[in-house]
C-alpha cells in the first residue's frame, strides 16, 4: 500500500494525516514531508496517525528524529488516533513516554498553544 499524505492548518498547529503502512520504503516520505513543515516554520505538528495500520522500526525512528528536530527549534510533534497495533509498538519502545498520544485530532489540537503573529 502506498503512504499517502495530506497537511492542513489545525488549531495553532498543523495537522499531518498519514494513511498507509510505516515502513522502511515509505519512512523517508513522511520524513521528507515533516522537514518541509519545519523549513517552512511550522512548530507545532500533530501526525494523525489514524490510517496507520503498521509500523516498524525506521517509521519509529523517522518519528523521533523529528520530534527531535521540532523540539530543537522550540516546537513540538505530538501524535494521535494511534491504531492499537502501532500503539503497541510505541509503548513496547518507550516512544510514548517522551511523545504525547492522544486519543483523536481534536484532543491533540485543544492543547496547542495558538500560533501568535
Amino acid at each position: 500500500m502506498d503512504l499517502l499524505l495530506s497537511a492542513r492548518p489545525g488549531l495553532g498547529c498543523t495537522v499531518v494525516k498519514v494513511s498507509g503502512d510505516l515502513d522502511m520504503a515509505t519512512s523517508p516520505q513522511l520524513r521528507d514531508s515533516l522537514q518541509q513543515l519545519i523549513d517552512a516554520g511550522d512548530r507545532q505538528v500533530v501526525v494523525d496517525l489514524g490510517g496507520v495500520g503498521f509500523m516498524d522500526s525506521s517509521a519509529l525512528g523517522t518519528l523521533v528524529v523529528m520530534f527531535k528536530a521540532l523540539r530543537g527549534v522550540g516546537g513540538r510533534l505530538c501524535l494521535a488516533s494511534v491504531q492499537p497495533g502501532v500503539r503497541r509498538v510505541l509503548s513496547i519502545t518507550s516512544v510514548d513516554r517522551v511523545v504525547d498520544i492522544y486519543d483523536d485530532v481534536p484532543g491533540a489540537e485543544a492543547t496547542c498553544r495558538p500560533r501568535t503573529a
